[in-house]
């Protein structure tokens, strides 16, 4: 099984969280899905210099240090052993260990300030130099040459010699090694992106425009580029490089080799022997498409298979909202309050439902959240939205891939809902006071006005569950507002756990058990019986008759797109509320 081997203690190898550097991955036994492949194709279809744009956590990092292992002249061929490019023999006796390599990733370039981000930037280039320190006593350099290679080891660099610091350094290594050089670039977008949010962006656009071309542009040190990134970024960093290969998320070369395909998957699990969870893991972290493939998220599936072999009965956890801000949605959605159209998109994208739109692979970081038009496009080239076909090959259709991203959208939803909902407050005390004096008629128009509002999820492929988790969630972000309520999510009572358990404690105490259920048969009467008869059978108002509470008040909710139907079980009387 490729990829796959089992030591004699039958042990399994380890799952690789946050491995990025091939040489550790095959040597220290970790679980390796071989992706060698992707050596022959750029060999034999990319370009002089390649840039590979795929969203963060699909391997970008590793393919890069693989590729720096093969090409280098101190790489190990033996770590390659029983690998798929090993079967190429003509073309590892051709390339393999060949070529000096000069590898950097910016995506360290993290800085608060365009000073900060120009040191990190020159502290790179100087590793990169201290690999290379035999240059200092190269008989084939000259006095002059050794000059200026000390420069990039000196502790300041001036911003002419940082800007013209790559393309000498491969002119010295191909003098030195007689032997033109490999460039590998990754994360080359990280310091845009930081320099955009922290006001400084012009600099860094210069100083990486400057980097580039000067290294890029007709240079006949260079054997190949490959540069990596989310997006393709149009301010004239790349205006004049005729042979740039772009090889993006739409295009089939290479299209396997960023992420795990669905063959992968299922031998991964059945390797750990968790081929049971494979219908979960296909729902959460599948769906997206590179070119023609379908592929799953890597850092997902490693992670939560992590998670499985430590706890089998272990839920899906979202794992891109722990590794970013995900700005890019939460924009999205603050641009749409106003714009009804795209408020119905949204719905029905959350919907499973695919939508169509021209999308533009190359933008600056100044137009990306001018428009919504852009935002579609950031959203695609990211990875939150993925091509389902394509009518030209720049209008596509296009859709949340999985449940992970459609999460974090309702995430983002509930979020912007519960911003705006404080803003509201005459409708919300009238919504809290209907509540609590019982009067179901007032909670359901009031409820009703609320998700008019707001965006909804429409009675499509998404499971019920999520939908009712959905509504669940826009009443505790209504009910968050009244801090002086006691609100508590389920909680456990009686014989299981009711959706939202409310406790008023404003005089004499009252007690509100809210049960929410999705009619996804548009029934909302019944739908809303259902959930009473739910409250009852399994005595959730218990919890309040057990903190002495003798005032419960019981709802069934039940939602249906933007409608609502609420009804209040018999109890022992109403009452106003403060």
């Amino acid at each position: 099984m490729k990829g796959v081997s089992k030591s004699m203690d039958n042990a399994k190898k380890k799952l690789p969280i946050g491995i990025e550097s091939f040489e550790e991955m095959i040597t220290r036994g970790y679980y390796y899905i071989d992706k060698t492949g992707f050596i022959r194709e750029l060999l034999q279809n990319g370009g002089e210099s390649n840039l590979i744009t795929r969203p963060r956590r699909f391997g970008k990092s590793l393919n890069m240090s693989m590729l720096e292992n093969f090409f280098g002249l101190d790489g190990e061929a033996e770590i390659f052993d029983g690998l798929e490019i090993t079967k190429e023999q003509e073309l590892c006796n051709a390339y393999m260990g060949k070529y000096p390599v000069i590898s950097i990733s910016l995506k360290d370039i993290d800085a608060d300030s365009y000073e900060v981000a120009y040191d990190m930037a020159v502290m790179l280039i100087k590793q990169e130099a201290w690999r290379y320190l035999s240059l200092l006593d190269s008989e084939r350099l000259s006095e002059s040459e050794k000059e200026a290679f000390s420069k990039l080891l000196e502790a300041k660099m001036e911003p002419a010699v940082l800007s013209g610091s790559l393309k000498l350094l491969t002119h010295l290594l191909e003098k030195h090694y007689n032997q033109k050089v490999i460039l590998l670039i990754d994360e080359y977008d990280v310091p845009l992106a930081r320099a955009h949010a922290q006001g400084y962006y012009e600099q860094m656009i210069w100083l990486i425009r400057s980097l580039f071309h000067q290294v890029l542009k007709t240079n006949r040190s260079l054997q190949m580029a490959v540069l990596t990134g989310c997006m393709r970024i149009s301010e004239s960093i790349f205006t004049g490089l005729n042979n740039l290969n772009i090889l993006s998320v739409t295009d089939v070369e290479c299209e396997e080799y960023f992420g795990f395909t669905d063959r992968e998957v299922r031998e991964l699990l059945n390797y750990y022997e968790l081929s049971d969870k494979y219908d979960v893991i296909k729902e959460w972290y599948d769906g997206y498409q590179f070119g023609n493939v379908e592929i799953y998220c890597p850092w997902d599936v490693i992670n939560y298979c992590d998670l499985l072999r430590t706890d089998p009965h272990a839920y899906p956890q979202n794992y891109w909202c722990n590794t970013s801000s995900n700005e890019v949605v939460r924009r999205f959605i603050h641009s749409s309050k106003d714009n009804g159209t795209t408020k119905r998109e949204i719905e029905r994208l959350i919907g499973g439902e695919s939508i169509e739109k021209e999308i533009h692979q190359e933008l600056t970081y100044q137009d990306m959240y001018q428009s919504i038009e852009n935002l579609w496009s950031v959203l695609f080239t990211t990875g939150y939205l993925t091509q389902r076909g394509t009518r030209d090959g720049r209008t596509f259709r296009l859709s949340i891939p999985n449940r992970e991203i459609c999460e974090i959208f309702t995430i983002q939803i509930m979020e912007f809902f519960q911003e705006t909902v404080k803003k509201d407050g005459e409708l919300l005390g009238e919504f809290c006071q209907a509540l609590c004096e019982g009067k179901a008629e007032n909670v359901e128009k009031k409820f009703s006005e609320y998700l008019r509002k707001t965006i909804s999820i429409r009675d499509t492929s998404v499971k019920k569950e999520m939908k009712e988790n959905f509504y669940h969630g826009i009443l505790l972000g209504i009910l968050g507002v009244k801090a002086q309520w006691s609100v508590a999510s389920n909680q456990e009572s009686g014989e299981g756990y009711g959706d939202i358990l409310v406790e008023v404690d404003e005089g004499e105490p009252v007690g509100i058990v809210l049960e929410v259920k999705y009619a996804h048969d548009g029934n909302l009467e019944s739908a809303c019986q259902k959930a009473l008869e739910q409250v009852e059978q399994k005595q959730y108002a218990e919890y309040f008759y057990d903190e002495g509470i003798d005032h419960v008040l019981k709802y069934g909710i039940a939602c249906y797109k933007k409608r609502c139907k609420v009804m209040l079980a018999k109890s022992k009387g109403n009452r106003e509320c403060s």
